[in-house]
């Protein structure tokens, strides 16, 4: 029993979404927990006046059912009711909404490509001096040894990748979402960042991570066998050493393609 009172414990039944790290996934979770109790007051209410009327109003305490019909009053209260909950509902849902789709004045724009079964990262403006944008692939990094068992399982087993997509910390990043095959889906959680990538489409999403770190996601859509092998790592990392990290990729992408690397202009 002692061990169920540790917060190790506790945290192995935590059934609640999880807050993130960004402005936005906070207000989600926000939004969640408000309607969370908004429903849990609804559901007190109907249910208390249900189970009070089951009870004191039962046929051996002598209740005698009511003859009314179609009453007009009653019908436009459990109407007006309902619709004032939403409504009241729909007000902060929105702000949110509006707030999460707003992708204007990003300061980093980044193409995201899902295929079966990894994704690409395209780095828009970082020209390699050839007119191609940085780019690369970001794949499972996890030992087939692992995946058959033949391996102890590592504690991020199934979401390392060999390339991790790294963005700078405090500035807004911009994604555009796309996909070369069938339609994956974009997630992480701790960004409040899900977008379905649609072959043909591009759906935009954006995130400002405040603090570096590493952020992990998946693709949530069910895109073929190997679906669970297309983990998402975010490398968040202070500015300057973002732009550090980039001029030396672009010369290890150009230099393997024998082309002379742009220099950048910031």
């Amino acid at each position: 029993m002692s061990l169920l009172t540790t917060p190790a414990a506790w945290a192995a039944w935590d059934l609640n979404m999880r807050q993130g790290v960004t402005e936005i996934s906070q207000a989600v979770y926000g939004l969640h927990m408000t309607i969370f109790w908004v429903c849990v007051g609804i559901g007190v209410v109907v249910f208390g006046v249900m189970f009070y009327s089951i009870y004191y109003h039962r046929k051996s305490r002598g209740a005698v059912s009511d003859t009314f019909h179609e009453s007009t009053k009653l019908e436009i209260v459990w109407t007006a009711i309902p619709f004032i909950i939403l409504v009241a509902m729909c007000v902060p849902a929105t702000k949110v909404l509006i707030q999460m789709y707003d992708a204007s004045d990003s300061d980093i724009d980044i193409k995201v490509m899902g295929y079966q079964w990894k994704w690409s990262y395209e780095y828009l403006g970082e020209d390699l001096g050839n007119g191609d944008n940085m780019a690369f692939f970001s794949n499972l990094s996890t030992p087939r040894a692992e995946v058959y068992n033949e391996a102890p399982k590592n504690p991020n087993y199934l979401l390392e990748v060999d390339q991790p997509l790294v963005i700078p910390a405090n500035k807004k990043v911009r994604f555009l979402i796309t996909a070369n095959d069938v339609i994956h889906a974009f997630w992480v959680p701790d960004f409040a960042v899900k977008k379905d990538a649609i072959p043909g489409f591009i759906n935009e999403s954006w995130t400002i991570v405040p603090e570096p770190g590493i952020y992990r996601g998946q693709c949530a859509e069910l895109c073929g066998e190997a679906h669970g092998y297309m983990p998402i790592v975010v490398k968040v990392v202070p500015e300057d050493e973002y732009y550090a990290w980039v001029d030396n990729k672009k010369q290890q992408i150009a230099q393997a393609r024998g082309i002379t690397p742009a220099v950048a202009n910031r």
